[in-house]
């Protein structure tokens, strides 16, 4: 790969070497990256690969829109491709370096002076004069330190549009695990509903018992008691899902829209199928490429300070003309020229200059340690995603059977609550342990739909590439689509 070979390139003139050869330019040194594992270590994967764009496998063409609205109108991203944008132009200012830098000129001005004449009276003589210039300048790049610049902005540009692609991954991440999130939220909104109308009918049974001497006073204190908690759980679940609406908004850029509204689905999960090597994980992940980018920048930046020890070169020419009259300054025989070429070596600033180029050497170790604990932080993302699924998956099912269970003890409890075989007590803890259980369920299908989504986002965007398009560029333009 041409990122690959550059960065390898760069660091065998630079990276892990010692002062003196840096000085001498006789730097040989390879960087060692992280040992890769051999497989993911993670058990329990089974099945193939899913293919295509990772957000197909949620099978959730809402969550698709939303991801897509908000890679066009999030200013997180705006941001991020203005810095793009930016950076590209610096790239452009850069090369224009290498070239003469030329400029004209133009002038006029008055003149009066004042003489006596042979009378002894004063006598004035107003006079213009007119000047045109041309300047040029150029420096020779005699040792490539001028395109070591160009090299260093364009690595620039290159790690601008890692981080975007970053940014966009993150951003639809965010998104989808916002979406799931609000579903989850409206979902646990139903259980505290369930939960009410629950417990109002434990309430009614138990005051109708009471009446006829079959109840109480301490049964009806205790049903108007859960009653109350459950109205108690309604207002907070209602609270939950406003906030959980409003972050979805800011990320989409409609905030504060108040149009939101979500169903209650969660995406159900099927396992993980294999996956490719870990070793494709450093060509996929935008974090990675971003890492690489600033250890090839950190590389020429070095590169570029020792250079500035060596001699430069700068040539100047002018052509000019002055006169009292116009027509003479277009004249060529009134035309001056001049040209100088100027050979500057540094001979002593104080140190400045070799500091420099060694903190700049130091900075490449830096990028070289910080590309190597992404990549293992890359691999252990991964890891923590495959294991993480397995695991929920095993409680997610748990779940399901305590929830079954939960339902037919609140049915037997209930029934044998009004045929007077069981207390009070005995209900309200049925109920109580069905609700639960619902909940759990609710929260366990959200973990495993949002660690789903995390798996892409360590795969670098799925097992296959990012998936994703990048933004256009109107990206972060705020707006809004129609509500879900």
């Amino acid at each position: 790969m041409k990122r690959q070979t550059a960065l390898v390139g760069t660091l065998m003139l630079t990276g892990c070497a010692s002062w003196e050869a840096f000085q001498t330019g006789q730097i040989d040194a390879v960087p060692v990256a992280p040992n890769a594992p051999q497989v993911w270590a993670a058990a329990g994967i089974v099945g193939v690969a899913e293919e295509g764009p990772w957000l197909n496998n949620f099978n959730d063409p809402v969550m698709q829109s939303l991801v897509g609205e908000a890679l066009e109108h999030n200013y997180t991203l705006a941001a991020q491709l203005a810095t793009l944008r930016a950076a590209a132009a610096d790239a452009r200012a850069q090369r224009g370096s290498l070239l003469p830098f030329i400029s004209g000129s133009a002038s006029t001005g008055g003149r009066r002076s004042v003489a006596e004449d042979a009378n002894g009276d004063a006598v004035t003589n107003d006079s213009a004069t007119y000047g045109l210039g041309l300047n040029a300048s150029w420096e020779a790049d005699l040792w490539g330190r001028l395109a070591a610049g160009v090299d260093i902005v364009e690595a620039d540009q290159a790690i601008a549009e890692a981080d975007l692609a970053a940014a966009q991954l993150s951003i639809a991440g965010q998104t989808a695990i916002a979406w799931i999130n609000l579903n989850a939220a409206v979902a646990q909104e139903s259980v505290a509903q369930a939960t009410l109308e629950a417990r109002s009918r434990t309430t009614e049974l138990t005051e109708r018992r009471f009446s006829r001497g079959l109840a109480t006073a301490l049964d009806v204190r205790l049903a108007r008691s859960a009653l109350a908690g459950a109205e108690a759980s309604i207002a907070a679940r209602r609270q939950a899902v406003g906030e959980a609406a409003r972050r979805l908004e800011v990320l989409l850029g409609r905030y504060p829209a108040a149009e939101i509204a979500a169903p209650a689905n969660l995406p159900a999960m099927t396992p993980i199928g294999a996956i490719s090597s870990p070793t494709r994980l450093l060509a996929r992940r935008p974090d990675i490429a971003s890492a690489e980018a600033r250890v090839v920048q950190a590389g020429l930046r070095a590169e570029q300070a020792r250079l500035a020890l060596f001699p430069s070169l700068n040539v100047t020419a002018s052509l000019s003309t002055s006169s009292d009259d116009l027509s003479k300054t277009f004249d060529p025989a009134f035309i001056a020229a001049n040209a100088l070429a100027n050979l500057t070596q540094p001979l002593y600033a104080g140190g400045q200059l070799s500091a420099r180029a060694e903190a700049f050497l130091e900075r490449v170790e830096i990028s070289l340690a910080s590309y190597a604990s992404t990549v293992l932080v890359a691999w252990r993302e991964v890891e923590d995603a495959l294991a993480a699924d397995g695991y929920l998956a095993t409680q997610e099912n748990a779940q399901k059977r305590a929830l079954q269970e939960a339902a037919f003890a609140e049915d037997l409890a209930e029934r044998q609550y009004q045929a007077g075989t069981v207390t009070i007590f005995n209900l309200i803890d049925a109920q109580t342990r069905r609700l639960n259980a619902e909940s759990a369920l609710v929260s366990a299908r959200t973990a495993r739909a949002t660690n789903r989504v995390q798996y892409y986002l360590a795969l670098g965007g799925g097992p296959d590439g990012p998936g994703l398009t990048q933004p256009s560029a109107n990206a972060g333009s705020p707006g809004g689509s129609p509500t879900p």
